[in-house]
């Protein structure tokens, strides 16, 4: 049964220069086009597959916030006639700090939006213009101040590492800062430099350079070292929050949960099968509402590998108990040599039914990753 679901968003003020999500430029037109194509993809997608009251509701993009509050109203209205929450739902929606007004944050409370996440990267303004953002400093500050006083606490801050011209001691800067607001939540993702994307063709032309691997493996250390001071558990590889404060949508995904996926270039994952939507926005509301560009099979190996990778991105690992209930196996048996071989390298550990990854082993994740291929 699917309890949990994932609405795209793919409109931006601006285009960030690292971001290869589907996202266009907004047009007003366009973005009430796609509220109403959404409405019938909804409608599509809940004849086909069992669903019960939702525990998760996450809007991302694009950028949510970047619709106007009439807009944010038709899309949560929808929503709410479409789905029920069950109570004590997360419901997540992300925003840019300089995309929000009184009127916006207003309408997130009416309709029970009870967690934001808010992109804010750097709190370095040189970095963020960089960074193709239009925020500044002084938008973070008014933002969470917003929407505390609108009675949203749930809070969650991202940041980035990695970033062209950033030091060890800028980012202490702004992990330091982040962490004056005593939030619930944080993630800190390293720059990828994507196809498609500004930056990566600056790449290609040799106008944009990333820190040295080492530096990036010290601002981790010197992130995951200032979460732990401030009392945030590392529950997940980029992820650190107050306890009970986990994004209970991302953990759908890392627990390897079913979740629906609307709206274009969204992912969804049914029994059996993962869902993709068509990218192209202008397709995507052609489409009124059969959006679905492919569905892929997942085999019972894919599904036991995508158990291992997603569960040990969570500190807390993969839980072998739980692993032998899903899949009839010992995933000690089955994965016996890759297993034996990781911990000799100090890389996994065994501990107290879970399998996870050491301190050193998150630094290298995607490599002890494919060590769990099956095929």
């Amino acid at each position: 049964m699917i309890r949990a679901a994932y609405v795209h968003v793919p409109f931006c003020r601006y285009l960030c220069h690292y971001c290869d999500f589907t996202k266009m430029y907004y047009q007003k037109e366009l973005a009430d086009q796609y509220i109403n194509t959404l409405k019938m993809e909804i409608q599509r997608k809940k004849q086909q597959v069992d669903y019960g009251p939702l525990k998760t509701l996450y809007i991302g993009g694009g950028t949510p916030s970047a619709l106007t509050p009439d807009q944010l109203t038709k899309l949560f209205s929808l929503l709410r006639e479409q789905f029920t929450l069950e109570s004590g739902a997360e419901f997540t929606v992300e925003a840019n700090p300089d995309d929000f007004s009184d009127e916006k944050i207003r309408v997130f409370h009416e309709y029970g939006v009870n967690r934001v996440s808010l992109g804010v990267q750097s709190f370095e303004e040189n970095l963020l213009e960089q960074l193709g953002r239009k925020h500044t400093r002084q938008d973070i500050y008014r933002s969470i101040d917003f929407l505390r006083k609108i009675g949203i606490s749930n809070i969650s801050l991202d940041l980035m590492a990695g970033l062209p011209g950033q030091t060890l001691k800028s980012f202490e800067t702004s992990v330091d800062e982040a962490l004056s607001f005593n939030l619930p939540h944080y993630s800190t993702y390293l720059l990828q430099i994507e196809p498609k994307t500004i930056f990566y063709l600056k790449f290609k032309e040799g106008k944009l350079s990333k820190p040295p691997e080492d530096l990036e493996v010290d601002m981790y250390h010197l992130l995951v070292s200032k979460m732990k001071e401030h009392g945030m558990d590392q529950y997940e590889i980029s992820n650190f929050s107050k306890k009970g404060f986990e994004s209970k949508h991302n953990l759908t995904y890392w627990n390897n949960g079913y979740y629906f996926g609307f709206g274009p270039g969204a992912h969804g994952y049914h029994p059996g099968k993962r869902i993709v939507n068509m990218r192209p926005v202008n397709h995507y509301i052609k489409s009124e509402g059969e959006a679905v560009l492919e569905e892929i099979p997942i085999s019972r190996n894919e599904q036991i590998e995508e158990e291992m990778f997603l569960g040990l991105r969570k500190n807390q690992g993969v839980s072998l108990t739980k692993f032998k209930k899903k899949f009839g196996e010992d995933a000690t048996v089955l994965f016996h040599q890759p297993i034996s071989k990781l911990q000799n390298r100090g890389l996994l550990e065994l501990k107290e039914g879970f399998l996870r990854l050491t301190e050193t082993g998150r630094l290298i994740s995607n490599e002890v990753f494919l060590e769990f291929l099956l095929s």
